[in-house]
């Protein structure tokens, strides 16, 4: 899929005239598509297959094990099959995604509680699987590293002098969510329509996602090339730009939409776990869109990050 880019953001990181290219890069090819391919990133392959190792431990235990973590979209826990539809959130009625889902998130409490039941719930651990705590906290924390480089490099990309999302993201509303997809022999057949995640953009700013090459896989959508495979590179992470992220680009960036195909008949048994971190800024962040010439559309009024995307959340929980 030639409209994703890859960019090694450990160039960008060197600074110089290497970084300049990669920030180019960055600029054209979020114009086309709202993803990236993003090498260079320091976070190891091991500790990812050790995440999705201790993952699967999990969801292979028995349903009524995994019932005592079990969460709605939202909270954290295991949240089941049928609770989620991502085609809603663009207004298409859609059978529930065919996945499972163990959520994490942010547990830097306000001391509000109508902020702290919203964005900053207690995370809860399988006794079962032990190892998987410790695991995701490393990762999580490597990965919010990470996309505070991806916000920065955005922000050089446009040519802006300071890093707008300074003092935005120290209290980030962050969550992680690994999900299970399971083959066709567990699933069952899929009903016209329905998707192992159904066709949506993300909410927040970026979205880092650590994926396994599948038939029923990843697709994006642009509008010159329509549906097609998202490329793969198993040394990059797959990094797309959310909703808040274009609202503040002013439309110059499209949210990245995209979709999860179900089992394939190719494939029918085909077994996929994707680690999936959603970065957003501070619940109160105010993000004030960009105008012209950056921007793409004038006049869009500042939005509070947490109004923005509990909107969006809430139109795809069942």
């Amino acid at each position: 899929m030639k409209a994703v880019s890859t960019v090694d953001i450990s160039l960008w990181r060197a600074g110089g005239p290497g970084a300049e290219a990669v920030a180019r890069e960055v600029d054209e090819g979020l114009q086309r598509a709202g993803f990236l391919l993003v090498r260079g990133h320091g976070i190891t392959r091991e500790l990812a297959a050790d995440v999705r190792a201790a993952a699967r431990k999990f969801f292979a235990l028995p349903e009524s094990t995994k019932a005592k973590y079990a969460a709605i979209v939202g909270e954290r826990g295991w949240i089941g099959p049928g609770m989620e539809a991502n085609g809603y959130s663009e207004g298409t009625e859609t059978p529930p995604d065919l996945k499972e889902t163990f959520a994490i998130g942010a547990e830097t409490r306000t001391g509000d509680p109508l902020v702290d039941d919203v964005w900053f719930l207690s995370n809860v651990w399988p006794s079962e699987v032990a190892e998987l705590h410790e695991l995701l906290t490393v990762y999580t924390a490597q990965m919010r590293r990470l996309s505070d480089d991806l916000l920065e490099m955005f922000a050089a990309a446009l040519g802006l002098a300071n890093n707008p999302f300074d003092g935005l993201a120290d209290l980030p509303t962050w969550t992680c969510n690994i999900n299970h997809y399971p083959p066709m022999s567990v699933v069952g057949e899929p009903e016209p329509g329905q998707f192992r995640i159904g066709p949506h953009t993300d909410f927040g700013t970026v979205t880092v996602l650590d994926r396994e090459l599948g038939s029923g896989g990843l697709q994006v959508y642009t509008d010159e090339g329509g549906w097609e495979d998202a490329p793969y590179d198993a040394e990059a992470l797959t990094v797309n730009i959310g909703d808040l992220l274009e609202y503040w680009s002013g439309k110059r960036w499209p949210s990245g939409r995209h979709r999860v195909l179900p089992p394939q008949t190719d494939a029918p048994e085909e077994d996929l776990v994707s680690l999936i971190y959603f970065y957003e800024l501070n619940h109160d962040a105010l993000v004030t869109p960009l105008e012209l010439p950056i921007g793409r559309v004038s006049g869009l009024e500042p939005v509070v990050s947490a109004d923005f995307i509990k909107l969006r959340l809430d139109a795809i929980t069942l």
